[in-house]
């Protein structure tokens, strides 16, 4: 089988590293991929049209969907369009149940429709701000603010000052802060615990449970700072057990599946779903991606031992899922970002890159994400340069080597999180 992966990051390089372990696999291809993914292909992930084409004319038999983007733009929809094209999967939702991840109102309203737990929220729009403003005199600190739409991981504030929330209120319903995405802005209630990633693969009416995780957003230790894309992994989530997965299951995951199903919609492909987990550890939804995670995906993918191609193409067939059981190991991973200077403000791009030849080992991995090849130079192309994963028997050993990986990476102004899975070391 030829496999095509779409999208140019950390995650998608981690989904070809593990999709080219299979048997099933032939060829693979990454469009548009980066200096570290096998056959680059120059299309953009949006260009549907373009896709097609390159899937007819090299037999695609299956695409695997990294981004948001092209899933909340509707190609499962469009290549569903193209009678031509009924030889080839794709992985993902339609576009319908992809606004679980495209609309923060959409998901927030299917939740309450099916009871799923999340924090309460107000949507208001430019021409509300007024009662948007009384909303945040009403709330408590921190006050929390989303965007509605795609704001590629930046539509997210959390505020403790009741002006500052109006002004940035104010400042993310004008179309020139998020256009579109900003249309709508959540007034949401904060959740306090501990963050949690669950992942799934559905085929509309079963799943498969994919590792756990725990990603770190903020780009300075502490959790202080910025938010970013993402600076680093773990995995499983240190206080996962089997009630609280089933908490999970129950309370969370297989209501949506239902509801999608009872829409119209039934949802297949990777879903992700981020918790926080109160003291008490109760589950409650920050949000859903219609897709993996980055950084997370390089650390789960490390502890996936069944090939990945039979569950990927299952999940394309309504009930394909049915009693298929994923071998996950028992053992921890983690992953380390390697960022550029600067990020995730304005970062400088070409940074000559230098790799020690022993820059991978035994259950280590140096997933490239901003990476580009000129001529017979490595340089960066993104601010998320690198993510540097490692397995171990537990979760020291396997951060312990994925800063060792870390080490034998350089280029100027380099700049990662020493503390990552910080609340859980000794």
């Amino acid at each position: 089988m030829h496999i095509l992966v779409l999208g140019s990051g950390g995650r998608e390089h981690a989904l070809a590293w593990k999709l080219a372990q299979s048997p099933s696999c032939d060829t693979l291809f990454v469009a548009p991929g980066n200096a570290g993914s096998p056959n680059r292909v120059n299309l953009d992930p949006l260009d549907f049209p373009s896709i097609a084409s390159f899937v007819r004319e090299h037999q695609i038999g299956l695409v695997v969907i990294g981004p948001e983007g092209p899933l909340v733009g509707g190609i499962v929809d469009y290549f569903k369009e193209q009678k031509d094209l009924n030889f080839c999967k794709l992985i993902g939702p339609n576009q319908t149940a992809a606004q679980l991840e495209g609309s923060k109102v959409f998901a927030k309203e299917f939740m309450a429709k099916y009871h799923i737990p999340t924090a309460p929220f107000q949507a208001f729009q430019r021409d509300s701000l007024y009662l948007g403003f009384k909303a945040i005199d009403a709330a408590k600190p921190p006050y929390v603010l989303k965007a509605d739409g795609l704001a590629a991981g930046k539509g997210v504030l959390i505020l403790q000052n009741p002006d500052d929330a109006k002004r940035e209120l104010a400042i993310m319903t004008n179309p020139e802060k998020y256009g579109a995405a900003g249309k709508t802005v959540l007034l949401e209630s904060f959740l306090t615990g501990k963050e949690c990633s669950v992942f799934a693969l559905c085929d509309g009416e079963n799943y498969v449970l994919l590792p756990t995780a725990k990603d770190y957003k903020r780009i300075a230790e502490g959790d202080q700072g910025p938010n970013t894309g993402g600076m680093g992994a773990i995995s499983p989530w240190p206080e996962e057990n089997p009630e609280f997965m089933n908490r999970v299951t129950k309370e969370i995951l297989e209501p949506v599946l239902q509801g999608m199903k009872a829409e119209g919609n039934p949802y297949t492909g990777f879903l992700y779903i981020g918790l926080m987990v109160d003291a008490a550890g109760n589950p409650m939804v920050i949000e859903f991606n219609a897709r993996m995670g980055d950084p997370e995906t390089q650390a789960v993918m490390l502890r996936i031992e069944s090939d990945l191609v039979p569950f990927l193409e299952a999940s394309t067939r309504p009930g394909g899922l049915k009693d298929m059981q994923l071998n996950i190991s028992s053992s921890a991973s983690a992953a380390v970002v390697l960022a550029a200077p600067g990020y995730p403000g304005h970062y400088p791009k070409d940074l000559v890159i230098q790799l020690s030849t022993e820059a991978e080992k035994k259950e280590a991995v140096l997933f490239h994400a901003g990476t580009k090849q000129q001529e017979q130079r490595l340089l960066s192309s993104g601010g998320r340069v690198f993510a540097a994963a490692a397995k171990g028997v537990n979760r020291q050993e396997a951060l312990d080597k994925a800063y060792s990986l870390a080490k034998s990476v350089a280029f100027e102004g380099m700049q990662y999180r020493r503390d990552i899975g910080y609340e859980w070391q000794d």
